[in-house]
């Protein structure tokens, strides 16, 4: 490696990842840590490449750098509270937010934080006192609704509905974000008193608002799944070179959102043996040598490695370094990705010891409940239930090729069934992975203080029931155009 500027670091890191070298990027960006000491607003670029390569440690860092670059915001600190909250670093933040003075804590950004990783960690009592202090500060932010509605059981005559009401008139003039989540925060209101007509017209108001900010590509979605059915059949993996990597840490707990995924992760992540879970993104990140994780590029891929290398290895103990930087080295992790159907071949020829767990649901009730939900990493296609169908459609057949390809790696756990009868469908989930029966995880809803980032957080911290069978009757009248362009009728 030739020695360079201070400055240059990142530029040549940049170039690295043009040329698919991951680790080459990774060495440059530690260096650019090492020898540029000051300050600089360029230390939120750094956290944003950081992300996309998988490096946690590099990205906290540079955003806490960032946090303390003149002048000291605090939009530049909540960055930086944020960047710790998102990979699972809770009790950091929280003692940061500590040592914040008094005035800057009671502000109503600082307080919806608070309340959000309250939810997060299941204190629901505190996150509705924080989120009422937030709404009584700013009760035109959709977001301080939102964070309410999460947690709050609405009732008929609830004198929060009425002031939702009240303002409805007035959000139109708030920015696209809050607008669009206080649609979806009245829509929740008016579901929990089973106001079904004005809950979905709700709902679509806050969805139509999303999609004028974006759109979704289906003819891009559709064209690349069909090219991964294609080209990663079973004969065509073998060809790639053998992966090394031999562990068995990771437990992949896929499907669509909304399909029980969360649950299941609670019921790993209340075994002794498992330490941790989240929607990790990581993996994609351990491809990046693989390019457009096309077959075409994991061909390539090998191409670039020398004689004797283990390449499909390099990535799998790339992401379980990633995952050390996130959880520590103990214990098994849940990694549930939600978007790994797109390379699940991939995924599987790096981690020859990995199991995947594929959660499926009723396509009329998933398709709702996906429809009713505002995610905080925006899908595009769930703001119309045509969309909504047609991704649908191509998961089904992305589902069925793996599930095919890989029968006694891949569990299929119909979510109907686990949840009606819970006990045999856990028995077989904890064999699948290989962990032994203890009662914790068959009593997932008494786990403590685990943050869970997902729209589930309060429904998973209730016994397992089965009161979501069939969510979307409520709605038939509704469903049209997702029937029509899933089922053709």
């Amino acid at each position: 490696m030739q020695h360079s500027a201070p400055q240059s670091r990142i530029h040549e890191a940049i170039a690295a990842l043009r040329s698919f070298d991951r680790n080459a990027a990774v060495s440059f960006m530690r260096l650019h840590l090492k020898e540029r000491m000051e300050p600089g607003d360029s230390w939120r670029s750094v956290t944003t490449l950081a992300n996309r390569i998988g490096e946690i440690d590099i990205a906290v860092e540079a955003m806490r750098r960032y946090a303390h670059t003149p002048p000291q915001t605090l939009d530049r600190t909540l960055e930086y509270f944020s960047e710790l909250a998102t990979h699972g670093r809770v009790k950091e933040c929280l003692a940061e937010i500590d040592r914040l003075p008094t005035s800057v804590q009671n502000h109503t950004a600082v307080i919806h934080l608070r309340a959000t990783l309250a939810t997060q960690t299941g204190e629901f009592d505190r996150a509705e006192q924080w989120h009422r202090q937030t709404i009584e500060q700013s009760p035109l932010t959709g977001q301080n609704w939102l964070g309410l509605s999460v947690i709050k059981k609405f009732t008929e005559g609830d004198p929060d509905i009425d002031e939702m009401e009240r303002l409805r008139g007035s959000i139109r003039g708030t920015p696209p974000t809050s607008q669009a989540t206080f649609f979806y925060a009245l829509g929740k209101a008016y579901h929990d008193i089973k106001d079904f007509d004005r809950a979905f017209a709700a709902y679509r108001d806050g969805a139509d608002v999303k999609r004028t900010e974006e759109t979704f590509d289906a003819a891009a979605r559709d064209k690349f799944a069909d090219q991964v059915i294609a080209e990663f059949t079973p004969k065509n993996l073998n060809r790639l070179t053998p992966s090394e990597c031999d562990s068995q840490r990771p437990i992949f707990v896929t499907g669509l959102p909304r399909s029980g995924t969360t649950l299941v992760e609670q019921i790993l992540t209340s075994h002794s043996a498992v330490s941790g879970g989240a929607e990790l993104n990581l993996l994609r990140a351990a491809l990046l040598p693989a390019g457009d994780f096309s077959w075409n590029a994991a061909l390539a891929y090998e191409g670039r490695s020398a004689s004797g290398d283990d390449p499909w290895g390099s990535v799998g103990r790339d992401y379980m370094t990633m995952l050390n930087q996130r959880f520590g080295p103990d214990g098994r992790i849940v990694d549930k990705t939600l978007n790994h159907s797109r390379f699940m071949g991939l995924i599987l020829h790096a981690l020859p010891h990995a199991k995947v767990i594929w959660l499926r649901r009723n396509p009329d009730d998933t398709a709702i409940s996906v429809f009713r939900n505002y995610f905080a990493s925006p899908l595009p296609w769930s703001w119309s239930l045509t969309d909504i169908a047609r991704y649908f459609k191509k998961d089904d057949a992305l589902f069925n090729h793996w599930a095919n390809a890989y029968p006694d790696r891949i569990l299929t756990i119909p979510y109907e069934e686990l949840v009606v009868d819970s006990k045999p469908w856990i028995a077989k989930i904890l064999a699948h992975v290989g962990l032994s029966e203890e009662r914790a995880a068959f009593e997932p809803h008494k786990q403590e203080k685990r943050s869970v980032l997902t729209a589930s957080v309060a429904q998973v911290r209730q016994p397992i029931s089965a009161k979501q069978v069939g969510a979307a009757k409520a709605y038939d009248k509704f469903m049209g155009p997702f029937r029509e362009a899933y089922y053709g009728k």
